[in-house]
This record gives structure tokens, C-alpha cells and sequence, in this order.
């Protein structure tokens, strides 16, 4: 099997992986999917990121939603590893050279970033059913305002499962049902921003730094949604390499609204929201110190 059949064939890459007709080479691919690198006849690489046997059966959709959302951010140029093939259980993509994170890079980054935001949506929301690792994301389209589509649909089913399983007390619970009644007051007149392309789950880990000295996206959660959501989330679980430069690019390029800083907290707690939902009380202590930053007495 070589690449152009592969892509003419694509349902006929499970036989040949069965039956270890294609050199396999597993990789790191985070905590949802099983993932490697497929070495195939004519040389060329793919990475493959499959459904794992022991989480049950496949989301009605998953791969397709990854796929969609790859395709809609590229559209505009953004680099996204292409689809080479999306299965019901699999979803294979061009193989990206890792290289080491830079300065140069990061600034490109963030001029990029800005540019793929400024494409836009038609609202907020997305065309398809979306996933945020192996949680539904709500992508109900709705043509704003932003802050109750975000408190509707990015934060208040999280928040629900999260008190489900027990991650957060009931203290915990009331703080950011009060953050929800309220949010209009702390996304401030940023929140009237119209909806941006977002990748929408730009956590530090879905950056692909690049042996061709480029950022690449992976994993997106795709949508229309908030700018500041994607710059946030860049911040999280100790941060992007060289953040300051990404963000001072991104802001030459497109300036943000005045307060955006004082707004971080309240985007990342979308994220840290999905995290209690699905690995539970380890980030409990996250979610409330977000949420009790969010709350802070505004400076007048």
C-alpha cells in the first residue's frame, strides 16, 4: 500500500494493519486515542489515531467532527495536517516532521493565528456535532451575544457533569453558577466580538512545532466561538513555549480588546471545566482558583 492508494482505498488500510502489511511505529497520542506512524510502501509516512478496543464503542461521528474541524480552519491557510483518509474507528493525516519550538516560529504562530481568526464564522457554534476529547461539545449555532452561548454551551454542561461525578463540592457548584447569571458583566465589551475561527481546545499540548520551522494544529475542537478563548487556553497546564512572543504577534497583527488579561481566567475555565467532567477532582483545585479569579472585584 502506498500513499495514492491509501487514498483511493481508504477502507482497506484496517486489512492491511491486521494483517501488519504496513510497518506501524506507535507514538505518543495523548489519553484518548492509540496512536502511530504508518510507514508505507512508496516511503511515505501518515499518522494514524484510532478508537481504543477498551473505551467501548465509537462516538457516533468523532473522527468526522476532527476531520471537519481540520478542514475549516485550513481553509484560510492555518497549518493543519490534511485528511488522508477518516474511517468510522480511524482517522489518518499527513505525517508533520516534529522540530524544536523557536522564537521565529512563535511569532509566525501568532500572526497566523490572528489570521485564522479574522476568516470568521456565520455564527457562533459549528455545522457539525463537535467533541471535546471524548465529551460531546455542544456546537448549537447561535448568533450570539457570545457571553450566554458560551455560559449555555461551553460551560454549563461541563459544569453539570462535573458535579455528577462528584469533582466539585457544592460551594464549588454555586461560585460558577454565579460566574453563569453574571457573565455578561466579565466578558465586558469584548463579548459583543463577533464570532472568530477558533480551534477551540488550544491547549499548549495541540501545538505541533515543526521541523519546518512552523506551528502546526492538531486535535482542534473547532468552531465559531470567542478570539480570547484560543489565546487563553495557550496559557494552561504550564503554557506555550515562548507565549509572550505568540501573543505579542497575534496582538500587532489584530489588537485585542483593552482588559483581555483581566478575561483569561474566564476562558480557561471552559477547558478546566472538561477536565473535572472527564478525569475528575485532580482539577478541582483549577476549576475554583479560575473561578475565584473570575470573581475578583473589578479595578475601577
Amino acid at each position: 500500500m502506498d500513499l495514492a492508494y491509501l487514498r483511493a482505498h481508504p477502507y482497506q488500510l484496517p486489512l492491511f494493519l491486521a494483517h501488519q502489511r504496513i510497518r506501524e511505529t506507535p507514538v505518543s497520542g495523548g489519553d484518548i486515542c492509540d496512536a502511530a506512524r504508518l510507514t508505507l510502501d512508496d516511503g511515505a509516512s501518515v499518522f494514524v489515531k484510532s478508537w481504543p478496543d477498551s473505551a467501548g464503542p465509537v462516538p457516533a461521528g468523532f473522527f468526522a467532527a476532527e476531520a471537519a474541524g481540520l478542514g475549516w480552519l485550513g481553509e484560510g491557510g492555518a497549518p493543519v495536517p490534511a485528511v488522508v483518509a477518516e474511517l468510522d474507528a480511524m482517522l489518518v493525516l499527513d505525517w508533520v516532521d516534529p522540530g524544536a519550538p523557536s522564537p521565529a516560529a512563535a511569532e509566525e504562530f501568532g500572526r497566523g493565528l490572528a489570521a485564522m481568526h479574522r476568516l470568521g464564522a456565520d455564527a457562533f457554534g459549528a455545522r457539525w456535532p463537535g467533541y471535546i476529547g471524548r465529551l460531546p461539545l455542544d456546537n448549537t449555532l447561535a448568533a450570539g451575544p457570545w457571553p450566554a452561548w458560551f455560559a449555555q454551551h461551553r460551560l454549563a454542561p461541563y459544569l453539570r457533569r462535573s458535579a455528577d461525578n462528584g469533582s466539585l463540592s457544592a460551594a464549588d457548584i454555586a461560585l460558577v453558577e454565579r460566574l453563569l447569571t453574571d457573565i455578561g458583566e466579565y466578558a465586558g465589551p469584548a463579548g459583543a466580538e463577533p464570532p472568530a475561527r477558533i480551534h477551540g481546545d488550544l491547549w499548549p499540548g495541540n501545538l505541533l512545532w515543526a521541523a519546518d520551522g512552523r506551528v502546526w494544529l492538531v486535535d482542534p475542537a473547532a468552531h465559531g466561538g470567542h478570539r480570547e478563548t484560543d489565546l487563553a487556553l495557550l496559557g494552561l497546564f504550564g503554557g506555550a513555549p515562548y507565549l509572550d512572543r505568540i501573543r505579542a504577534a497575534y496582538d500587532e497583527s489584530w489588537p485585542l480588546a483593552d482588559g483581555w488579561a483581566d478575561r483569561v481566567a474566564l476562558h480557561q475555565l471552559y477547558l478546566l471545566l472538561v477536565h473535572t467532567a472527564t478525569f475528575g477532582a485532580a482539577y478541582r483545585d483549577a476549576v475554583v482558583r479560575a473561578a475565584a479569579t473570575v470573581a475578583r472585584p473589578k479595578r475601577s
